[in-house]
């Protein structure tokens, strides 16, 4: 059953079982570097370096799309990728509490992170352009951390709650 943020971003059942593979979680890992590289490019190419952004979008857009879905859920990537999944669909389906201000709050934090590394793009500030790099992909993969203790808390409260219908 696709929900609102399905449908708006193109994301069906099938696409989030391939973007589930590790595979696509790890080198999607890649764009927000592959995307800062392509900006700071316009320093040596001009507007030209405009390709490289269209080419790094265009990764971004294929990404989830073209693994194949995961043989198991084991991997700690594929966990996140399916909790980050859970949290989405959060307007419907309950998540446990102790997961709500500590995913907003690294929501902030990798937000506030990618305006220091966009003025640091806009200014050509290397430093911070780093900052802002570093501190942005480690807010988003705490955040994926995260989103594996959600996958895994909301299916061991799943299991208690059937074992309690029986």
């Amino acid at each position: 059953m696709a929900d609102e943020f399905d449908l708006h971003y193109g994301l069906d059942e099938a696409t989030w079982a391939r973007h589930a593979n590790p595979l696509s979680g790890w080198s999607r890992v890649s764009t927000l570097p592959l995307l800062a590289f392509a900006i700071w490019s316009r320093v040596w190419l001009g507007w030209h370096s405009v390709w490289l952004v269209l080419l790094v979008m265009l990764w971004i857009w294929i990404n989830p799309r073209l693994f194949v879905p995961p043989d198991s859920h084991d991997a700690w990537m594929t966990q996140g990728v399916l909790g980050e999944r859970i949290w989405l669909m959060r307007s419907s389906h309950a998540i446990p509490q102790h997961h709500e201000k500590v995913t907003r709050l690294l929501n902030i934090a990798a937000g506030l992170f990618i305006l220091i590394l966009g003025y640091g793009l806009w200014k050509l500030n290397f430093g911070l352009t780093i900052a802002g790099l570093l501190s942005a992909m480690g807010s988003k993969l705490w955040f994926l951390d995260r989103m594996v203790w959600l996958k895994n808390d909301t299916e061991s409260n799943e299991v208690k709650s059937l074992h309690n219908q029986i």
